[in-house]
């Protein structure tokens, strides 16, 4: 017989993550990233009651059955909160499985499809400046893939000096990286429909890697119309957080590559299977993960069993990360090396990654993080 789950402990830890651990009662220790941004107090209540009233004293070898009592088992389902908690708590039990097999997660869902997955490097910040001599920067470090943001805070009709200076900026990387080195161009939600259009054919001569959420996520409905106006591949899923909410985007045609959060979209379990429907639609995959070394190692596992992983988003260095990076939550930071624009698959148990626990205790604390709130010259509210 198998251990039981007697013990779990939430940290929160800057820049904005909530780590969790998960025990076993024969001493078996599983790591998840169960946080929305932002709202780190309010998914780590979730995560509580999931623990407290479901999972504590089961076995944790049943992840399926599990995930579908925590998700069924709530007559009201879906949403960041959620689904963010249910995928922490998936990525421990994951982590706890494959140490008891000693084998990776990727190995228990059937094998490697490929030994390594190329990553891209976020450039510019939230308001990109400056982005010319940071592309080259990344590029001289041997990443072969970049990402930026495609504008500040947007007009719903903004004024053409505004799609000027956003073609600008992605003219000005292109420039200085050249046509070998992809670029993805984040529209952040920030940009109406009316705009999307516009701006969107203006970078197209630029050749996008992919323009990611050109429109908010309740506004898929209109991704067909946007991409009729252009060529360049459409990237959304961030804020999507189940198979059901992809369904529509699949059905439309109109995305290309998807970006679901094991960190919000129900942890390994349930991207694994957004993957393999995205497959079925000829449509890859890029996982978001501006997050920390968890959510990152649970990425890579899926990335390794998926045939459509595209390229993997990390987020060393990124313009959120004051205080404390990726790699200083680990043990032994070597298996994130990045080599030629790629990282290896690691070969560890479970999710592959040894957590510093002394460093998470020392740096844990009420960390009070939340996203900036923008406003228009007139004072209402934009989108950040």
């Amino acid at each position: 017989m198998t251990g039981r789950i007697v013990d779990y402990e939430l940290y929160e830890v800057p820049p904005r993550w909530l780590f969790l651990r998960l025990e076993t009662s024969d001493g078996v220790v599983g790591w998840g990233e169960p946080v929305v941004e932002g709202r780190a107090h309010t998914v780590r209540a979730a995560v509580e009651e999931l623990l407290d009233t479901y999972l504590l004293g089961k076995a944790p070898d049943r992840i399926e059955d599990h995930w579908q009592t925590m998700y069924r088992g709530g007559f009201y389902r879906g949403g960041p909160v959620l689904m963010s908690a249910i995928a922490g708590i998936d990525q421990a039990l994951w982590d706890i499985k494959g140490k008891r097999f000693g084998a990776p997660v990727y190995e228990l869902l059937g094998g490697r499809a490929r030994d390594r997955i190329r990553v891209y490097q976020w450039v510019g910040g939230d308001r990109p400046a400056d982005v010319g001599d940071a592309a080259r920067e990344k590029v001289e470090e041997g990443f072969t893939a970049l990402k930026m943001n495609a504008t500040p805070e947007l007009e719903r009709v903004d004024s053409p000096a505004a799609v000027s200076e956003a073609e600008a900026r992605l003219g000005a990387v292109r420039e200085a990286v050249g046509d070998e080195v992809d670029i993805g161009v984040d529209f952040h939600g920030r940009v109406a429909k009316s705009m999307a259009k516009r701006l969107a054919a203006a970078l197209e001569p630029h050749q996008p890697m992919f323009i990611e959420e050109p429109v908010l996520p309740e506004h898929n409905d209109a991704l067909p119309e946007i991409a009729a106006h252009t060529t360049t591949p459409i990237a959304t899923g961030e804020r999507m957080y189940s198979r059901w909410d992809f369904k529509e985007v699949f059905e439309s045609g109109a995305v290309d590559v998807i970006q679901p959060d094991l960190s919000h979209a129900g942890g390994i379990t349930e991207v694994r299977k957004i993957a393999d429907m995205a497959e079925a639609y000829d449509v890859a995959m890029a996982p978001h993960c501006p997050l920390g070394p968890i959510a990152l190692a649970a990425c890579i596992q899926v990335d390794a069993v998926s045939p459509n992983a595209l390229i993997q988003e990390q987020s060393l260095d990124i313009h959120y990360n004051e205080g404390s990076d990726v790699l200083d939550y680990l043990a032994d930071p070597s298996v994130f090396d990045y080599r030629e624009g790629y990282v290896d698959l690691p070969e560890g148990p479970g999710l592959g990654i040894e957590i510093d626990e002394d460093h998470v205790r020392a740096k844990a604390g009420d960390i009070d993080w939340h996203n900036p709130v923008w406003r228009h010259e007139d004072g209402s509210v934009a989108e950040w």
